[in-house]
This record gives C-alpha cells, structure tokens and sequence, in this order.
C-alpha cells in the first residue's frame, strides 16, 4: 500500500494524539501548564495547602543526554490501615545550555517480582516541567502499595517517550532499594526538611518519661532550626511513636500552632502522648508525618531514633513526704501537675493527697499555697476540696487540687507548688515545697478503646469514648464525640459535670457543648454524653482529640446551673476514625442509645396519596441514661427520575413513650393495618405508615422503577446519613 506525505502527516498526528492522551494525568497537566508559561513559579515560604519533604538518602543516578541526570533520592514508605504509602523524589540535574523537559520522561516504579505500581506527582510539583539550563529541579511522586510490599522490594525506572518503539517508551535505566537502606535518623543526627523551600534541621534533643500502673507518659522535645534564608511557617504536621514491635501511638504537639521560625533560628517542640506499659522501650522511634486531605492520604516526612531518657532535674510526683501541726503528724503525696488550656489562658493545676498514717484521726488543715515559676514569678492558687471529706480518720486520705491561671502564651522551665497552713487570719506557715520541670505538664493521654477511671470520693467513674460522628449543614458541620460515663460508685449518683474541648493537630483548640444528663445513674450504671462542637464546613477531624476535666465554680465543683471557670483531673482521649459509610440495609442502624431494624417495606399508591410501609423495631439500652434533645430520626425518599422526593422526622422524645392505641404498649407487638400512630416508640410495629398526599404522582406510573430510602440521624438541624438501599417501587422487601 503506497501512502502519500499527507496521510503519514495525518497518521504521526493520530500517534501523537493518542500518545498524551495515554501520559499519566499529573504529567499531561504539567505539559499544557508548564509548557504555556515557559517557567516555574517560585516556592512560596506559606505552606498552607502545600505537601512537605524530608531528606532519605539519594539512592541512584539515570544518565539522560549531554550528561544530565535523574536522581533518585527520599524513598520511604508509611504503614497504615489500608496499605502502605510511599513517597519519593526525583532529582532533575540538567547540566546542559538548553531547557530540559520533563514531559519527555517519566517514571515507574515495580516490585522485585515484576508488579508494576501506579505513581502520582504530589500537586505542588505537576506544574515543574521546563528544567533550565545548570540547574536543579526536585519532583516528588508517591504511591500505595499494599502491606506485603517492603522498601527493599522496590525498583524504579525512568524512560524516555519515543514514538520509534513499539510502546512508545525507551528504558534508560532503573534504580533498585538495596537490602540495608534505611530512612531512620540516629540518635543525635538530624533530618532537613523541605518546608515550601525552607530548609528545617529537625534533631531530637531530649526523651523525659513518667509511668504509672498502666501507661508510660513519654515526652519528646524536637528542636527545629531554620537553616534558610526565609521564615518558614510548621506546617500541622502529625507525630507518631513508633515501638520496636511497630505499633504506632500519636502524639500531642504543644505550641505548634500558627509556629514560624525565623532564619537561623531554634524552636523547640513537645511532644506529648501515653504508652501502655505491657510495650517495651527499646527501639522507640519519632515519626512525622503530613496529612494530604485532597489526596485522602498521610506522607511519611521523617523517623527519628529516639535516645536514652534524660532524668529530670527534680520531679517530686509520687513521693510522700511527711509535715506536722499542732494537731498531729500528716502524709502527702503530689500525684500530678498539669498545664490545661481554658479560653485565652492556662490553667496550672496540682493534685495533692493527704494521708493520716496515725493512730488517731485528724483535721483537715487549712491549706493554701501558690505557684512559683522560674523561681521567680508568682501565680495564686485556689484550694479545692474534690473528695467529700470533714475529717481523715485513721487510715484514710483525702484529694485536693490548687488551681492557677496565668496567660497561655507564657514559657517557663520549672515550676513550683509552694503547700502553706493557713494560721489565724493573715498569718501563714510554710509546710512544703514541690518541683516540677515543664515538659511534664502533660494530662493523661488515653489511646483509641481505652478507658479513663477517676477515683474521687464519691464521684468515682470511668470514661470511654464510643463514637465519632459529623452531622452536615450548608455552612459549617456539628462534630460530636458520644462517650460513655460509667458510675463505679455503689449508690446512685448524678453524673460530673465536665467540661470537654477539642483540640487539632495544629493545636486549635474548640469548646464543646456537652448534654446535660438530668437523671441520677445507679451502681454499675452508665450515661450517654454528647460533646459537640460546630466547626467549618469540611474542616479535617483526623488526628483530633477531646479533653475532659470535671468542671469547677469558683472552689467547688460545679453545680446545677453553675457557670465552670475552671476545670480539675483533665484527661484526654485520641478520637477513632469517624465511619462515612452508610449501611446498605437497615438492619440494627445505630442511634445510640437505641437500635433500629426495618423490614417488609412497601410502597402504595392511588390518587390522593403515596404510603411508605414497614415493619420495625426499636430497642434502647435501658442501663444508659441519655439526653436525645436535639436530636431526630429522619426518613428521605427518593425517586430515581426524580418524580417523588419527600422526608419525614420523628423526635427522639417520642421514643420512649407509650401509644396511644388501646391496648399497645411499649415493646408489644401492633399488627392492625388500621392503628395510626404516627410516632416511632420503643418495641415491634409491623406496617407503620408514612403518608405523603399527591394528585399528580398516579400520572407518572409508567415511570415509577426504582427509588432510594435513607436513614439518617439528625442532630441540632443537621444530618448524618446512616443507612440506605435502593428498592423496587410495589414490592415488599425480605
């Protein structure tokens, strides 16, 4: 067959055409954006909404022409959940007197046997196409793998487009991860980060840790200096402690919100989180990671070995030490020092337990006392009584905290808690004095599942966060956390009034409402709290977690109606990862404290009206007292053409109560087609009606296949969809 100069033009032109098409997405977007303006946009020092880099090893070099070259370099890979994320980077040195560009090469990246792994360009870099004349350009990909793959299973190639191949594609040369390639930093070594083209040497400077019969309370202070000539603004990056055996535990960064560090300048950040003590300390590691929300996925930044723990200066938690009065001999022991958040302030609070180790009881002193930081500055303190005690008989011990406000914005090193008895009425007697060191202000941190127990007298209970659930609106979403409270007294009790914040991975820190329980829990019982919290529309809840601290009003717990100025025995919680997906049935859907199951549904129509039938029941933990205000269950109804759309609410406060049909009963079963109560109620209702009136809907029959129910819980006005199925019009569901 003879083809003319014309129909080859036409038939490279198809080639080519067919050859973008088929580059990878991120690399055809570089060309079309990077080609038309001819250069690269310069890094921004603001790294709001731009991914980080650390520095791993340079592994390879891939010659190209004239002596330029691909350099593979920061390879490392993050374990989580789903699979395995790995990042890298490619190095593009054009050494030439002419633009290299990128759109021209590309890379892969497979396993050891053979599996090719799909690689993406991280959004900041798919506009760096054009590599000027002796100069360097930095690209970095990444990918998932799944959680059999290892680094060392990995080899990277980089080929060059060319139509004389038969694929289109020339091999130029590949690059292996070796056996003993490693990402860690060792102990006193450091690890740069590229923050939006600031160079940041992170190193870790100190490990302080503290224990109790449960949890090591580790705290890891991370100096950061800017070796730039720009201020490099931290972005909110997530700190993980990660165990010889691989288990992963977050960490708490204080102060890292809104951090910038100048040129040449240290910053020091610490790190906060709780170890179960049944884990070993040996082979612990710091690891940094960036939260891609567009991406849906976490980057690995840097891992750090972490060294021996330092031994504080002085920390005088657990130790008892003796003071005598007038009317005996007294045993006291600091159990904790905690520095809390609380408006624009801090709040420093001490727990301090008196014991009577005599023969005979004894008053309780007079105490008073205040805050000594730095050895220098004073801050007041209020006594308050938490244990409901007159006296310590013989053998017995009481609780009391100092609280303390000071701006939240202060720095200090060492702090002190100066103990006096309070003799006549200016007159003050000097009993005791304990030390602390800053970096052990830290609160409780409880892991994902574990449970939080408070033993004051009286008010003894245990804490366990349930559940994670965002309600949706047009402008802003309601977060909200459902824990648990359980009475581990022996009487009925009412539940503490507590007072709970959420707080970011950047170190924001929100309010949260929290449901009032109005009924008193018996022995053994539980409450149901919802903390809740309005946050902007799509904000990351990732990472997040909730503090909780039993509210005080002036130098007593909160009572009643009280307004709390203040909080004591603060403890957080790392929040579960919130599930988005809705049940495909309707079987047991979760409307904590109750259960719904729907069946036999149904739909049927005549001239006037559209009737939804179906069989439920619904059924309530009667052991949890709850507060549902606010709250409602809502149906949707959905047409698939969209001919009938419709909601239907129902008010958790109906719940609960009895029918009014004779005869019915909550927990019996109704089987009149005819009964016509409109409420959802506790037990079994076999076809409940919803009722929609339509004139026009009979019009459209031929039309009617399929349309979707949904359920949802709706807090405060918003909803979250927990439930829906796609079903035939006129038939009757199993």
């Amino acid at each position: 067959m003879k083809i003319n100069k014309q129909s080859s033009a036409i038939l490279l032109l198809a080639v080519a055409l067919t050859f973008v098409s088929a580059l990878p997405t991120s690399a055809a977007e570089s060309a079309n954006s990077s080609v038309d303006s001819g250069m690269v946009a310069p890094p921004s020092s603001n790294p709001t909404g731009e991914l980080t880099t650390g520095s791993a090893p340079a592994l390879g070099k891939v010659e190209i022409a004239g002596g330029s070259y691909f350099e593979l370099k920061n390879v490392t890979m993050l374990t989580e959940q789903s699979g395995k994320t790995v990042s890298f980077t490619l190095g593009v040195n054009n050494v030439t007197n002419s633009d290299l560009l990128f759109i021209d090469y590309w890379v892969r990246m497979r396993t050891q046997a053979g599996n090719q792994i799909s690689v993406k360009v991280l959004p900041q870099d798919k506009d760096k196409n054009r590599i000027t004349p002796q100069s360097v350009q930095d690209i970095s990909f990444y990918a998932t793998v799944n959680d059999a793959t290892e680094l060392k299973d990995l080899i990277f190639e980089v080929i060059k487009w060319d139509f004389s191949e038969p694929n289109f594609e020339r091999k130029l040369g590949e690059v292996a991860v070796p056996e003993d390639y490693s990402v860690l930093t060792p102990v006193a070594g450091s690890h740069t980060i590229n923050m939006a083209g600031t160079q940041v040497k992170g190193s870790i400077k100190k490990v302080w840790m503290s224990k109790n019969e449960k949890n090591y309370s580790p705290t890891v202070v991370l100096n950061m200096e800017n070796i730039g000539n720009r201020t490099a603004l931290v972005p909110a990056y997530q700190f993980l402690l990660r165990t010889g055996e691989g288990y992963m535990y977050p960490l708490d960064a204080k102060s890292l919100k809104d951090l910038a560090i100048n040129p040449q300048v240290n910053e020091e950040v610490e790190l906060s989180g709780s170890i179960p003590i049944a884990v070993s300390t040996e082979g612990w590691q710091l690891v940094i990671i960036q939260n891609a929300p567009d991406l849906k996925l976490n980057l690995p930044i840097a891992y750090f070995e972490l060294p021996q723990v330092s031994d504080p200066d002085r920390v005088d938690t657990g130790t008892e030490y003796n003071f005598s009065n007038k009317a005996g001999t007294y045993t006291s022991k600091l159990n904790s020092f905690q520095r809390l958040p609380w408006e624009d302030q801090d709040i420093l609070t001490a727990n301090l337990t008196l014991f009577n180790k005599g023969a005979e009881a004894l008053p309780i002193p007079d105490l008073v006392g205040y805050y000594l930081l730095d050895d220098h500055v004073k801050v007041e303190a209020k006594l308050i009584k938490t244990d409901k005690m007159i006296g310590l008989p013989k053998g017995a011990e009481a609780n009391f905290q100092f609280i303390g406000k000071m701006p939240y914005t202060y720095q200090f090193s060492t702090i002190k808690l100066i103990l006096e008895e309070k003799i006549g009425e200016t007159e003050k007697e000097k009993l005791l004095e304990f030390a602390h060191r800053s970096e052990l202000l830290n609160m409780p941190y409880l892991n994902v599942g574990e449970i939080y127990k408070k033993t004051s007298v009286g008010r003894s209970a245990s804490y366990k966060v349930l559940n994670v659930n965002t309600y949706s609106g047009d402008t802003a979403d309601i977060f909200t956390v459902q824990m648990e409270a359980v009475n581990l007294e022996k009487r009925l009790t009412d539940v503490s009034k507590l007072v709970a914040q959420f707080k970011t991975v950047d170190g924001s820190v929100y309010p949260a409402v929290i449901s009032e329980i109005k009924n008193k829990v018996g022995p053994g019982g539980s409450a149901l709290l919802f903390l809740s919290s309005t946050l902007p529309k799509t904000f990351p809840t990732t990472n997040m977690h909730v503090m909780i601290g039993e509210a005080i009003t002036e130098d007593k717990y909160t009572e009643k109606d009280a307004v709390p100025d203040a909080y004591v025995n603060a403890a957080a919680f790392w929040l579960p990862n919130e599930n988005f997906m809705a049940q495909e049935d309707f079987v047991k859907v979760d409307l904590a404290p109750y259960q719904l199951t729907i069946g036999s549904i149904n739909t049927w129509l005549d001239r006037n009206e559209l009737r939804l039938t179906f069989d439920y029941e619904l059924v309530k933990n009667m052991r949890m007292e709850a507060n549902t205000e606010g709250r409602k269950l809502v149906f949707g109804f959905e047409d698939e053409l969209g001919n009938k759309s419709f909601t239907k609410e129902y008010d958790f406060k109906d719940f609960d109560t009895h029918s009014v049909e004779a005869g019915t009963a909550a927990g019996a079963v109704s089987s009149d087609p005819a009964a016509n109560d409109d409420k959802i109620r506790l037990g079994k209702k076999k076809e409940f009606k919803i009722i929609e009136r339509d004139l026009d809907l009979i019009f459209h029959l031929d039309t009617l296949k399929t349309y979707k129910l949904s359920v949802y819980d709706s807090f405060q006005g918003q909803k979250k969809l927990l439930a829906t199925k796609k079903i035939d019009w006129f038939s009757t569901t199993n």
